[in-house]
Order: structure tokens, then C-alpha cells, then sequence
């Protein structure tokens, strides 16, 4: 199985946000991911991966004003400059945490918008081009019409398309298992022919985005198809849990078995079987 790694920005968020690392290095978890970091200093946020030795693999880019209705600012042309300060900032973060993922949201704009198409080919090239020489990778991924309605990039064609247009090296792809599912289908093919230009990898059951294993598709196929394929990275598990978040994490502790009574299973790589796979 691959590395599973707990999107702190949805799990665990019985507990205030600095004490979620915590409870996630209690529940097995090796690695974690965030959506946005900014609310805490960085230093603040890497004391607690520290202390709880994690790994932060993922997080995204400021998306401007959320409360307001922004949903990234890499395709709005008079953003332009807020943009390329969210560049500066994130890298920071990234930097203190020791992340080398960072994930560029587009924004509410229309893909036939020439100025929007060449606003967020502008922003992808700035951003990979600050990015690179520190050694991390720009995540851009289809977002479904149903949770975000008028995204911009809503489709993965056009995102691999655009991807092996631009041909930067630090450019991948985002594959969440969840979007993939509600815009396309196809899922295990996609993950196939898209194999190498994904740099992060993301799942949530569908339709309503819970636990792995408590939806229309069948997980566990889903992870040893990753396997199968040579995926070495990790698997954000960007979901909502159903109620308490460790009540949920029974497919989780399954793949703890044999790590002995006395104690917890090796953290480096969360591997084992898939509880309620449908």
C-alpha cells in the first residue's frame, strides 16, 4: 500500500489546528498535508512536525480572500501581483517546514478566457521558476464544478495538456481521486496514462468525500493500482470524517496488523490492508 499522509485542514479538527500533528503521529500517521498553513507562523507549524516527527508533504498557495469567494489567484490577470507575493510566502513556509510540494490554486475564471489562459501560464512559469532552484515541485489540479462551481481548471485533459505544454520540470500534476471520480470516472486508467506527469496524489470516497472505503469505489483497488503502477510519493487523505476522526480510521489500524501488542507499527510507511473497501 502506499504512504498514506492526514490532511490536517480536514482531519483530526476536534483539536485546534497546532495540535492536530500530534494526534496524527498518534494515529499512525507518518506524514501530513495542509491546505493553508498561514493562519500559525512557520516556525510555529515546523516545532510541531518536529516534535511529532512527521513530514509535511503538501500545501497550497494562498487563495486570496476565501471568505470573499477567491479560489486561487493564478488565472486572474489583475492578481497578478498578489500572486507572485503568495509565491514568496508559501516558499517560505516551505522552506520552515522542509515541504517540497507546494499546489497553485487557479481561481473562479473561464478556461476560453484568453486573458485568464495566459494569466495562469504566466503565474505556472513564475511560480516553477522560483520554485526550482529550492528544490520543489508546483502542483496544479482539476477541481470539480459540483464543490467549486466555475473553477478554472476542471478538467484533467486540459491540465496534462497544459502540463506537457509549458514543459517545466517542476510542474506535475495533482491526482485526487475524488475530482478525477466526479469529473471523468475512469479512474484507474487515468492514473495509468497520467503516471508520469503526477506528483501528488490525493484520495476521499465519492460522493461524499468520508473515509476511504465508504463510497461507490473500491479503494483498496484503487491503492494497489498505485502500487502496481511504481507510485513512490504519498497519498493525501483529503476527506471529512463521518464523526470523530479516529473513530474512522479503522481502514488505517488494519494496516497496522503485526506490528505486535506491546506497540504501533513502523511510521515510515503506513502499508497493509483496506477495512470496507466497496
Amino acid at each position: 500500500m502506499p504512504r498514506f499522509a492526514a490532511n490536517l485542514s480536514l482531519m483530526f479538527t476536534e483539536r485546534p489546528l497546532l495540535d492536530r500533528f500530534a494526534a496524527a503521529a498518534d494515529a499512525g500517521f507518518a506524514a501530513v498535508e495542509l491546505q493553508f498553513p498561514y493562519e500559525h507562523p512557520a516556525d510555529a507549524i515546523a516545532q510541531r512536525l518536529e516534535a511529532a516527527g512527521l513530514e509535511l508533504t503538501l500545501f497550497n498557495l494562498s487563495p486570496g480572500d476565501w471568505a470573499a469567494g477567491d479560489r486561487g489567484l493564478a488565472a486572474l490577470p489583475l492578481r497578478r501581483e498578489e500572486f507572485r507575493a503568495s509565491v514568496a510566502t508559501a516558499l517560505a513556509y516551505a522552506e520552515a517546514t522542509g515541504t517540497r510540494k507546494l499546489h497553485v490554486m487557479a481561481g473562479i475564471a473561464s478556461r476560453a478566457d484568453p486573458a485568464a489562459q495566459a494569466a495562469y501560464r504566466d503565474a505556472l512559469r513564475y511560480a516553477c521558476e522560483q520554485a526550482g532552484p529550492r528544490g520543489v515541485e508546483i502542483m496544479i489540479e482539476p477541481i470539480n464544478f459540483r464543490d467549486m462551481p466555475g473553477y478554472f481548471l476542471d478538467d484533467f485533459a486540459a491540465a496534462a495538456e497544459l502540463i506537457r505544454d509549458l514543459a517545466l520540470p517542476n510542474l506535475k500534476l495533482q491526482f485526487d481521486v475524488y475530482h478525477r471520480q466526479i469529473l471523468h470516472g475512469d479512474v484507474l486508467r487515468g492514473l495509468e496514462a497520467l503516471l508520469p506527469i503526477i506528483g501528488h496524489v490525493q484520495t476521499a470516497s465519492v460522493p461524499g468525500r468520508n473515509e476511504p472505503g465508504s463510497g461507490e469505489l473500491d479503494d483498496l483497488r484503487i491503492f494497489r493500482t498505485l502500487d502496481e503502477l511504481g507510485y513512490r510519493g504519498c497519498v493525501g487523505c483529503e476527506y471529512r470524517p463521518l464523526g470523530r476522526t479516529e473513530d474512522g480510521l479503522g481502514w488505517l489500524r488494519e494496516s497496522h496488523e503485526g506490528a505486535g501488542a506491546g506497540g504501533r507499527a513502523p511510521r515510515l510507511a503506513l502499508q497493509g490492508r483496506q477495512r470496507n473497501a466497496v
